[in-house]
């Protein structure tokens, strides 16, 4: 029996499942027993780098390091036992049939790749650019559960049930169940994403490299992987060998093709599959702490001398364009252009803390929360925006707050979020109803949640019928959108919400 296959797949399985419990568990109100912040505490790409960009320190940078501490002992255990991304690739891997063995520099080439990848997002974390988030796998496998799986299976089910208690008219037991469901597994709001198809696509290609080449992302692109594999050459686990016949069977098994063709293996790139333990014909591999003298000497490690010298000068010298680029965008980020969650750091702050990970927009309980693609420049991508026409912010939620894992958004209390402003809503006369058509009008008054009400009216007679003339007063206006969502002029409102203008929280 290969148990410590085993362990390994029950290892990926608990995770795999543990995430997206995490994830799912997330809404309104806030439930489960582990924040969403956690999964993205563990990421040191994230936690790390991200601090580095803005030259703070952040809480969760204390799992961070204890993370590269096990990967110090374990070796690069996270990759492949822990991480949902690689359990999704090796199930993928499955359906793979053909096994290409590549040359021994073909496949250092190939890692290399990722090792540059690190260099760029290190470099620009030093120029104050947080690029962190665009290959990190936590943050891609979140964005994929938040964005696509939960709305597509929540909305396949319930559409399901819904059906056939309607076209069966099984209002008994059956009602009953879909009942409790919607009060557990169902009870996340079923909401609609914009730019979600373009998350998938991004993963499904991820997925199906794999059925190229084994765990391909891993071995070439993953910058995760790539922090891990520096931190593993000194790891205290090992790969040993005894008697070796040198018959390959294990270098064509090795899904990261860590191993070489005379028996050795480049320890920065061994993910703990342990699938070499159980191919070998003589039984004489294994992992071990201490290293027997005796042991068969071709099977030590051989640590990757990563990038050459020749092309970290290249790396860093076609760096230093984006150190202007990086000045230029931040002066023009400070004009808003997109209305902000409440709480939201400086525009140029918060692009470059936000991480994407999709859990404001997820937690938004009326679906206001949604991707940007470009309407905040290139800078801006998946960073969320509240488009009021799709939901308004809630007067009193701060949960967006609450489950941001980088402090991109401020965790505020309900009093001082009540206050927050996001922009200030403003009529536009020629559209409005009340004003332009001299008929009867107020919805936007009416919801308004503002105890003195920020959107006032004032009384005007026209042809012997009162007209009640709503106005907007900007002190009290914070932005919410609750107008511009119920304004029933369309298809363009006639009360918007602009943030021109708005002074928001600066890092500390």
């Amino acid at each position: 029996m290969k148990k410590l296959v085993a362990a390994k797949r029950v290892s990926q399985a608990f995770f795999f499942f543990l995430f997206v419990y995490v994830l799912w568990s997330t809404t309104y109100p806030l439930k489960g027993l582990f924040s969403p912040k956690i999964l993205f505490k563990i990421d040191p790409l994230i936690m790390i780098f991200t601090a580095l960009s803005e030259r703070v320190f952040l809480g969760g940078m204390v799992f961070a390091f204890m993370m590269i501490a096990l990967t110090l002992v374990f070796g690069r255990f996270f990759c492949g036992w822990v991480c949902p991304l690689g359990t999704v690739i090796d199930a993928a891997g499955l359906l793979r049939r053909k096994k290409t063995i590549w040359a021994d520099s073909q496949n250092r080439r190939l890692r290399n790749v990722k090792f540059f990848g690190l260099g760029i997002i290190l470099i620009c974390s030093i120029l104050g650019i947080q690029a962190a988030w665009v290959f990190d796998p936590i943050v891609i496998m979140a964005r994929v559960v938040s964005l696509n799986v939960i709305p597509a299976v929540t909305s396949g089910i319930d559409g399901f049930f819904v059906f056939i208690i309607k076209r069966f008219e099984l209002y008994g037991p059956v009602y009953d169940f879909y009942r409790t469901l919607k009060e557990s597994f169902l009870g996340v709001n079923i909401h609609f994403f914009a730019n979600s198809l373009i998350t998938f696509v991004i993963f499904l290609s991820i997925v199906l490299a794999s059925l190229l080449l084994s765990r391909a992302w891993c071995r070439v692109l993953c910058p995760l992987g790539a922090l891990y594999a520096v931190a593993s050459r000194f790891s205290l686990l090992e790969r040993i060998v005894g008697k070796c016949l040198t018959c390959g069977i294990c270098q064509r098994n090795c899904r990261m093709g860590a191993i070489k063709a005379d028996g050795r293996y480049v320890k920065g790139e061994c993910i703990l599959c342990m699938d070499c333990v159980y191919v070998c014909p003589e039984n004489s591999t294994r992992f071990s702490f201490v290293r027997n003298k005796k042991d068969f000497s071709r099977s030590k490690k051989i640590t990757s001398k990563g990038i050459s010298r020749s092309e970290f000068l290249l790396l860093l010298f076609s760096l230093f364009p984006l150190a202007g680029f990086n000045n230029r965008g931040k002066k023009g980020l400070l004009k808003n252009t997109v209305i902000r969650p409440p709480g939201a750091l400086r525009e140029d702050q918060f692009v470059d803390t936000c991480v994407r990970c999709g859990n404001c927009m997820k937690v938004c309980i009326t679906n206001g929360l949604q991707p940007c693609l470009l309407e905040s420049g290139i800078e801006g991508i998946w960073t969320p925006q509240l488009v009021p026409e799709i939901g308004y912010c809630e007067y009193q939620c701060t949960l967006c707050g609450e489950v941001c894992p980088t402090g991109a958004i401020a965790r505020l209390p309900v009093k001082e979020k009540m206050k927050t402003r996001l922009g200030i809503a403003e009529i536009d006369r020629s559209l409005c109803i009340a004003w332009a058509q001299n008929k009867e009008c107020i919805v936007c008054e009416e919801h308004c949640p503002v105890a003195d009400k920020a959107i006032k009216t004032e009384e005007k007679t026209v042809n012997g019928k009162r007209i009640f003339l709503p106005s907007v007063d900007q002190d009290l206006c914070v932005g919410c959108g609750i107008c511009q969502n119920k304004c029933p002029v369309t298809p363009i409102r006639a009360i918007r919400v602009n943030p021109q203008g708005i002074q928001r929280t600066s890092l500390s």
